[in-house]
């Protein structure tokens, strides 16, 4: 699950993006001790169903992604969060659990989802070319609970989560 930036791969999501520059990932630089990380999650519903994510922002936390992990449980999940509009495409290397990947368009609104299978570096690249968010799950999780396309994420959840980690939604479009 290799999240990539048209300048080189990041480890969880391989995607087409527009080079930013930032000297702070989005951070509202309060350097708070208090911030929430990478390795904690947030309630935040899916479709009307909750599901715990991490939040992977920074280029680092994007390029680990889930990559090593067993742990993920039933309803946990990765969330990568993009700074604008853009194309996707992830893989799995060094990712052995296996994986759905769902992409929301800028306003929440599920519009794809793919399965991932472990170690597998083929590229799983997005149809739509205006996704923002990426949401890594257990295989089987989508239909399992049926979370289809047109399924809406919590945004305000998502902003309240973004802020927790110390990031201005606003620069995320929220």
């Amino acid at each position: 699950m290799i999240a990539g930036a048209s300048s080189g791969l990041v480890a969880c999501a391989k995607e087409k993006a527009r080079g930013t520059k930032s000297t702070t990932n989005g951070a509202t630089g309060t350097g708070s001790a208090a911030n929430k990380t990478v390795s904690d999650f947030f309630p935040i519903a899916v479709g009307g169903k909750t599901v715990r994510m991490q939040l992977a922002v920074r280029s680092p936390e994007m390029q680990r992604g889930l990559m090593d992990r067993h742990d993920l449980g039933r309803d946990d999940g990765m969330i990568f969060i993009y700074e604008s509009p853009q194309q996707m495409s992830f893989w799995m290397r060094n990712t052995p659990t296996p994986l759905d990947i769902g992409f929301f368009s800028p306003t929440g609104v599920l519009e794809e989802v793919y399965p991932l299978h472990p170690f597998d570096e083929t590229a799983v690249a997005s149809r739509t070319m205006r996704l923002q968010f990426a949401l890594e799950m257990n295989q089987g999780w989508y239909r399992e609970n049926g979370v289809k396309p047109g399924a809406q994420i919590d945004l305000k959840a998502l902003v309240a989560a973004l802020q927790a980690r110390g990031f201005n939604p606003k620069r995320y479009g929220l």
